[in-house]
Parts: C-alpha cells; structure tokens; sequence
C-alpha cells in the first residue's frame, strides 16, 4: 500500500490539501498528515518515498499513483534548490514529521536540548544562550540571552516565561508553521528557558485568528506535561490587536487588562507579568533554543554575519512567484532573495519596492538590493528586520498610496497611550489625503486667531506639506512610547524618498538616518 504524505498546514487546507487527501484515501493510499515544507506555491504538496507533486488537486490523485503526473513532478523535495539552498536549524523538522507526534519528534532529536540544559545547570544554560549571539526575532533584536541572565538573577517567588505568538506583520506566517509544524520545540524553547531563569509557569499569547496553531499547541503541551514537568504552561488567546504584539502590552492584556502599552523603566524583566520577573521572547527566539543546547553555542553562532548570528526563518509573499519560508544565515542579499530564490514577482514584471518587516518597516528600492540581511545593515539605511517578512510589489504599485496606508494602519491599531502614536497617525491620514489631492490646507478659524504667531499666514504649498509630513514623522519617531508610533514613519519616509513622484514632487529631502 502507497504511503502518501501530505501537509495539513493552514495554508495547505487553505488550498486544497483535505480534499486530496480524501481523494487518495478513497483510492486506497495511506495518508500521513505533516507540517509543511514552507513551498507554499506548491500546495497542496503531496510526497511519496520522497518525490513531491504539486499543486495537485483531487483530479490528479490518480495520475500521481499511476505514475503519469510528470506535470506536476517537482523529483526529489529535498534536492529542491529552494530546499537544497536552505540552512534549517529552527525548520530542520519541517515537512518530514507529524505535528503532534511524539514518537516523530524523540525520534529526530527531540527533547535533546531540554536534558542538556539539567545536566548543565541554570546558569551554564543562560550563558550557553548568551554564547550563541541568539538575538530577538520579533523585532527589536535584543540579545536573548542578556533577558534570560536578567530574569535569572532577580529574585521573586514566582517568575514566568512568556511566548509573544501574537504574529501580526503583514507578510509573516513563521510562528504559525512553528506552532502548527512542530509544537514541541516551541515547548522545549519555552521549558529550557524556564529551568534556566527559574520560572515554573509559562504562557503561549497566540492571535485567536491561528485556531489551527492553538489546538495543536493545546495537544501537544497535553502529551508532554510529564516531560517539562514541573514547567506548566498555558495557551492564551488574544483578540487580534496589532499592539498587542509589543511585549508591554501583551502583558496587560494576559492580565486581563486593555491591551496598552507600559511606559519602561520598569522593564518586564523585572517587573512583568503580574508584576513579576518575566521573559517576553518571540515564537522564534524560544523555537532556536533547542539546537542552541543540543548543539552547543558555537554551533549556532557559526552561522550569520556581524552581531546577526545564527539563520533566520525568512518569509517570502506578496507579488512573488515562488513565496514561502526560506531559512538561511544572515548576510545573505535582498536581491538574492528577491529574484533568485523568489523568481520575481508573480505578474512577471519589474520589481518596483520591497518592504521589509510588516507594515511598519521601510520600502526598500531595487537599487538597494545589495544590503546584507543584517540587523546593524538594515538599521543604517532606516530599515529593519523585524520578523523577517518580505512583502515584493511590483511597477504598478501606488507607493504613496502605500504611505497612506502605514498612516491610516497605525491610526487603527494605535492603543491611545500616547499623543503623537494617536494623534500623529490621524494627522498623518489626512495629511497624506492633502498631498495626493493636490489640496494644501488653507487657514482655520484657529490659526487665524492674533495670537497663533506661528500659524501659517497664508495657503501652504505643496512643499510645505511635505516638509509637514516629514516633521510629523520626526515626531512620532522619536516620541512614540512603543514601535507602533515609532516605526510607521519608516514606510512613510522611504516611500518619499525612493518613489517621489508618485506623491507628485520631483525630488524629497529626506534626513539621512539617525545615529
């Protein structure tokens, strides 16, 4: 009888891939369910004694056991060059095991990193994490293990281990296959960092939009409490907010409370959750600490570039031919990634920008396809990394209209907290409307009051409402309480600089990035 394995990935049932498996069950196969290999414009993805088809569809089940569907072959899956060309340290299981089975994750080095860290002790677990260089991947880049030796050292009575599962970035599906594909790394990440910072209780802040990832996670934390015992841990459902992917803000709104940033100090590392000592890591961060300790440090930290060490999970969508998830060291080139491992956009035609990081990250231009990706590279033309997703548009994208929406996308999901995320966004919206409608804004009531000295006298033209809008970004960068506010004039500005036009000047005078 023919084994057939096939992915029950949200994308991949998103695609099809129930209805084929019931198809080659009705043809009398064997269907294994697995995590997916991250080729997400083959799914649904069916392999059989290695060799992969797709897109298949329930009419090409029968040509596929038949041997005739050589259309549809791709040969090999693992000699794949978008397989072949990967580093997959955090995805090394991806495509090959069963989601929820113990059995599968034992049998491929599971749980090899959580008995390393007892054997080494607390403290020689945290500097194992400090060694490798593993840097924050949901954003920020912190390095892990600096949190990790922080909490260890504070004293309290009860310290907890947060998962920020809250992905939320246009563009990113990482987390999600990590928590659909392979929960038990997750938990192990989430259980090491426990027994090296002395928390027993641990809690999964994942998006209600992921009702796939939450029940696989809920299972699997089932059939491995007597593992991570006497780690407990939780799955929390959030409602969706985009803020609540800010660490500060998640912790309010696990409490119960409205999802709105903290002002720091206090930092959560030492005063967190419930008021006490908390580690707040990305999926991805807590997902890479099982090879960290299984491996060792240097092992990790031979990969990368710089103070970027180790591979990162990139994320590849948008207007793209080949889109999916591409593990590989830092360093490599957004070019690379763009046209050699993407294909080029998905319409064939000239790639006009890319943003980088969810929708608050930079619009890069082609001509920029030589940065490395690199943390410190990517932060010196006012870029970022963020969670690694990258959003391809072609030439018939609107990039000021692109601008508008950061504006408007901030404005929505801002929490209140502070004056220049909340009124700065509405401000940028209606600002933005001003400069596309060739409409500069006349005087009001107010501004014509004797006492408005600094009022504007007369109409502003639409020069001045560009060296406006870049003051405003000005603002909300640097007074911003959390990234929301403080990124979204990255989109904002590089879309000015890069594609002036389409706001209807020739040219933008665009202050360099900061130091």
């Amino acid at each position: 009888m023919v084994t057939v394995r096939i992915s029950d990935d949200a994308l991949a049932i998103a695609c099809g891939a129930d209805d084929v498996a019931k198809a080659f069950e009705k043809a009398g196969a064997t269907v294994e369910r697995v995590s997916s290999w991250g080729m997400q414009w083959l799914e649904p993805l069916v392999e059989i004694s290695g060799i992969g088809f797709g897109p298949a569809t329930p009419g090409d089940v029968q040509a596929i056991l038949d041997g005739g569907a050589d259309a549809i072959c791709i040969g090999p899956i693992a000699a794949h060059p978008f397989i072949a060309g990967q580093q997959r340290l955090t995805f090394a299981r991806a495509g090959k095991t069963r989601p929820t089975s113990l059995e599968d994750y034992e049998a491929t080095g599971g749980w090899k990193g959580l008995n390393r860290a007892r054997e080494l002790g607390p403290e020689a677990a945290v500097e194992e994490v400090v060694s490798s260089g593993l840097r924050g991947r949901g954003g920020a880049g912190f390095p892990t293990g600096i949190k990790w030796r922080t909490v260890a050292g504070a004293k309290a009575d009860q310290k907890y281990i947060v998962c920020n599962a809250d992905e939320g970035d246009s563009a990113t599906f990482a987390d999600r296959m990590v928590m659909e594909g392979d929960p038990y790394m997750l938990i192990e990440g989430m259980a090491i960092a426990g027994f090296a910072a002395g928390a027993t209780r641990g809690y999964i802040y994942c998006r209600s939009e992921y009702p796939h990832a939450i029940a696989k996670l809920e299972e699997a934390i089932h059939k491995s409490a007597h593992i991570v015992h006497p780690f407990v841990l939780e799955v929390r459902e959030g409602a969706g907010a985009y803020v609540c992917g800010e660490e500060t803000s998640l912790l309010n709104s696990l409490e119960g409370k409205r999802g709105e940033v903290r002002a720091k100090p206090p930092i959560p590392a030492l005063v967190g959750l419930f008021g006490r000592p908390t580690i707040v890591n990305n999926v991805l961060s807590l997902a890479a600490v099982p090879f960290i300790l299984a491996e060792g440090a240097k092992a990790y930290a031979d990969c990368g570039m710089g103070r970027s060490r180790g591979t990162m999970p990139i994320q590849l969508a948008g207007n793209i031919k080949h889109g999916g998830l591409y593990e590989t060291a830092f360093g490599i080139t957004l070019g690379a990634l763009v046209n050699d491992i993407g294909g080029g956009t998905a319409t064939g035609k000239p790639v006009k920008g890319v943003q980088v990081g969810g929708p608050l990250g930079a619009y890069l231009h082609p001509d920029q396809f030589d940065i490395p990706f690199d943390y410190e590279a990517y932060a010196a033309v006012d870029a970022l990394i963020g969670h690694g997703g990258i959003t391809v548009f072609d030439e018939d994208a609107d990039m000021a209209g692109m601008a508008r929406f950061a504006m408007e996308f901030c404005a929505a999901e801002s929490c209140g907290k502070c004056t220049p995320c909340r009124i700065g966004s509405t401000r940028g919206v209606e600002l933005i409307d001003r400069i596309l409608d060739r409409a500069p804004r006349t005087r009001d009531t107010v501004e014509a009051l004797p006492q408005m000295h600094n009022a504007p006298k007369d109409q502003r033209s639409l020069d001045d409402e560009i060296e406006l809008l870049e003051d405003l970004c000005e603002t909300m960068k640097f007074g911003s309480l959390c990234a929301l506010g403080g990124f979204t004039p990255y989109p904002v500005m590089s879309a000015l600089k890069h594609w002036p036009a389409d706001f209807g000047v020739a040219t933008a005078k665009v202050p360099e990035a900061a130091e």
